[in-house]
């Protein structure tokens, strides 16, 4: 299991195995609307934190090494694409097994059995076959559900999706909020709506993606985010991918901070997963920063943050590399599978 401790050096440690179970269930609460309707965000104030993260830590040689693996152990692989087929999840599956090259962990002393990718996002056609390819590796399927991604089909049809992605095998659902809640200040709606993707996930971890680049402000993200985490969620999630602004700094550091505040009022934790944008190894360690600053230690695991990405893995692995041989290799030579 991962393990959150750090360093002296306030580092997280190279060793781990991201075979980890996701964190206990949030069994929700009641709705509290007036605290919903009265969030209030500083919009100068959290663009100044986003520009001003990075350069507060810098992080350097080994500690850069450790810091990439962990963010290696921390990424959803992911495939939602128009054209997947069974083979390409095959083949994402397999780099899921072994996402960095043996060589290179040979190099940095690290076990591959401690390396994994943390789960395998698919479409729900899909999931049966990433259980197969997964067997035995302790790796979750993820499913993405609700009329992904605009979440605009019949909340009948919703509900039936999360079932039948459950029943195929999913272990954990990323499911779609209706955005147009959120922009008429529908909150009680929000409410019911992820209550009701609660109750079809049963036994499966869900995270409620918000679409943040659709949302309009920061006060929304943040509203959001805490209706999310009142009616259920167990990680609260920026984007699909999809959308044409996806995850930012600042919306990552209103939607943490949401969290904090649950976690406070409630001793319940919720995860916080990144997805959309993210392309390189420096991009991943600016969100594990934001994390490790914002929430603290115990949210650098699979079970409190995720890294929905793709393309990514393959720049952190030519980083690693660069670390043990002084060189940068092509891209076509860190393939995803």
């Amino acid at each position: 299991m991962i393990r959150s401790s750090t360093t002296s050096a306030g580092h997280p440690p190279v060793t781990g195995s991201a075979a980890t179970a996701p964190s206990l269930r949030n069994p929700g609460m009641p709705p509290d609307l007036d605290a919903v309707r009265g969030a209030r965000v500083n919009r100068a104030a959290a663009d100044h934190r986003a520009a001003t993260l990075t350069t507060r830590r810098s992080v350097k040689r080994e500690w850069q090494a450790g810091w990439l693996l962990r963010a290696v152990t921390l990424v959803d692989l992911t495939t939602l694409a128009g054209d997947d087929t069974e083979g390409r999840v095959r083949r994402l599956c397999g780099k899921a097994r072994r996402p960095v090259r043996g060589d290179i962990l040979a190099a940095l002393a690290v076990d591959p059995s401690e390396v994994t990718a943390a789960a395998v996002c698919v479409y729900h056609r899909l999931v049966p076959a990433a259980r197969r390819a997964l067997r035995g590796s302790g790796i979750p399927v993820a499913a993405v559900s609700t009329g992904f991604p605009a979440g605009l089909s019949p909340m009948s049809t919703r509900l039936a999706e999360i079932r039948d992605s459950v029943a195929a095998g999913a272990e954990e659902v990323d499911v779609v909020i209706t955005r147009g809640s959120v922009l008429r200040g529908g909150w009680e709606r929000l409410y019911d709506e992820v209550a009701g993707f609660r109750e079809a996930c049963g036994d499966a971890h869900m995270k409620v993606i918000l679409g943040v680049g659709e949302l309009g402000t920061l006060a929304n993200v943040r509203r959001a985010a805490t209706v999310a985490m009142m009616a259920g969620a167990d990680f609260v999630k920026t984007s699909t991918g999809k959308e044409t602004v996806n995850a930012t700094l600042p919306t990552g550091i209103v939607m943490a901070r949401a969290i904090r505040e649950f976690h406070l009022a409630t001793g319940i934790r919720v995860g916080l997963k990144a997805a959309g944008g993210l392309r390189t190894a420096r991009d991943a360690l600016s969100w594990l920063i934001l994390v490790k600053e914002e929430l603290g230690d115990p949210w650098l695991d699979p079970g409190l943050f995720r890294i929905g990405a793709s393309s990514l893995l393959a720049d952190i692995e030519r980083q690693l590399e660069h670390h043990v041989t002084g060189r940068y290799s092509a891209f076509h030579r860190h393939p995803l599978g």
